[in-house]
């Protein structure tokens, strides 16, 4: 690989459209005898043409007391790691942070100790795109590592010998895979090589910074099949996400599942990280479900849903996603599929909503869409009829008919009132009440349901 680190000749950039502040706190600091630069991924966007308007952030030779000093509004963010939060006078916090060289790495995570120069601090990072500094006063470009002609030819590769930064965080392969991903960068071979040959060691970083990096992947890049295609290429998937190294090769219809369950994620927006979760696992119980009619000959997936929750629930367990967020999402897994006809009878689609509860509806028919729209050709039908079925939900969710038992116009209360004790019996009859109005919602009026019950109590139903 080429030797990259000698200095730079970099003509000064335009102004970045960095907020004003970001010059005002440089200014106080500089002022003060501190150099200062912005570094980031503001800067590596804004250089790149990928757009402006992340975080802004400085690095400093001011120590952290230094900065607490100088400013009056300050957030003590990080100081072990040399990081003060400065309040800016448009409101907004900066992170202004102490230039560091690494000292001792372990493949998790960096000890590093203060540095007093910016070319130090570049030196740490991860990828040259990612290790150049702008002056916000002067405008200068600092760029020891060419990061600026990588950004100009779409390029990815690490500062220095990619196997040792490899081996100083192992979460520079996942980072790296992001970026190309993101920003559509060839990966430099060194880089690529020495991040397959890494790929065995990522189970050994914390399920955490695991996590945090897959919902990144949803979150920031547009198409996030671009990262997750390398992720399986470089064998990251495998190493990783065992669940979804499976679906790759089976056969779903013309592709495989793996490539469907790509196109799920990417047809559903962005916005919604943790539906584009869902998306991508929602099928991953079809490996250990497929099965091969002989006559007619047709591949068929039986009970792959409820397969697929049990699945997903051993993957979010092991990246210790909350309770909320992994039940949330085993449960629009376990219903994806299994949808009425639009123009199915009333209580078929109450009966339906029930099951999946009025919170999940719109999340589960949104999945759906995403799924016919995932197809090699987008499921024109389908699509229309997740969009009646939604109409058709909307409307019953609209009119107020009974999906669980606090929508009955009677309540425990009222059922003690009749002579029925707490207990089982209340619950099981106060169930039997909203099957009831599942059939015919005109019942659910107290009346209607007092007189129900007090037909029950006299047939001897209390017993």
């Amino acid at each position: 690989m080429t030797d990259r680190t000698e200095a730079r000749d970099v003509p000064a950039a335009p102004d970045l459209g960095a907020p004003e502040d970001v010059a005002w706190i440089a200014r106080r600091l500089e002022g003060e005898g501190f150099a200062t630069w912005a570094v980031g991924g503001a800067i590596r966007d804004a250089l790149g043409g990928y757009g402006a308007g992340g975080d802004w952030d400085l690095t400093t030779a001011a120590r952290p007391h230094d900065v607490q000093r100088i400013f009056r509004r300050t957030v003590p963010v990080g100081l072990a790691h040399g990081t003060v939060g400065v309040l800016g006078r448009d409101g907004r916090m900066y992170e202004v942070t102490t230039f560091r060289r690494d000292v001792e790495t372990d493949g998790r995570h960096a000890k590093v100790r203060f540095s007093d120069t910016v070319e130090e601090d570049l030196e740490r990072r991860d990828f040259t795109i990612n290790a150049v500094a702008w002056h916000p006063v002067t405008h200068e470009v600092r760029d020891p590592h060419g990061g600026v002609p990588d950004l100009r030819d779409g390029v990815l590769r690490t500062v220095g010998d990619p196997r040792e930064r490899f081996r100083e965080d192992r979460l520079r392969i996942l980072r790296g895979l992001r970026f190309a991903g993101r920003f559509g960068l060839t990966v430099d071979p060194a880089t690529w090589e020495a991040a397959r040959e890494a790929a065995p060691e990522l189970p050994h970083l914390s399920a955490e910074r695991v996590r945090e990096e897959l919902m990144k992947v949803l979150r920031e890049v547009e198409r996030p099949s671009e990262t997750l295609r390398l992720y399986e290429r470089c064998g990251a998937l495998a190493s990783l996400y065992p669940e979804l190294q499976a679906c790759v090769g089976v056969d779903d219809g013309g592709e495989d599942v793996w490539t469907h369950l790509l196109r799920t994620a990417d047809a559903l927006p962005r916005e919604r990280d943790s539906l584009r979760l869902v998306g991508l696992l929602h099928d991953v119980g079809k490996p250990r479900t497929r099965v091969m009619d002989v006559m007619p000959a047709m591949v068929r997936f039986p009970d792959h849903a409820p397969a697929g929750a049990a699945l997903a629930r051993g993957l979010m367990t092991r990246l210790k996603f909350s309770n909320a967020e992994r039940d949330r999402a085993l449960h629009l897994i376990a219903q994806h599929g299994d949808l009425p006809a639009s123009d199915a009878p009333g209580p078929e689609v109450r009966r339906w909503l029930r099951r999946v509860g009025r919170e999940f509806v719109r999340d589960l028919l949104r999945l759906e869409a995403a799924n016919a729209r995932a197809r090699p050709r987008p499921e024109e039908d389908r699509l229309r009829e997740v969009k009646a079925l939604r109409d058709r939900a909307e409307a019953l969710m609209r009119s107020g008919d009974a999906l669980e038992i606090g929508d009955l116009a009677i309540g425990g209360g009222d059922l003690r009132a009749l002579g029925i004790p707490a207990g089982p019996l209340m619950g099981e009859i106060l169930r039997d009440l909203l099957e009831t109005v599942t059939d015919d919602p005109a019942l659910n009026t107290p009346d209607a349901l007092a007189d129900i019950v007090r037909r029950r109590i006299d047939a001897g139903g209390d017993e």
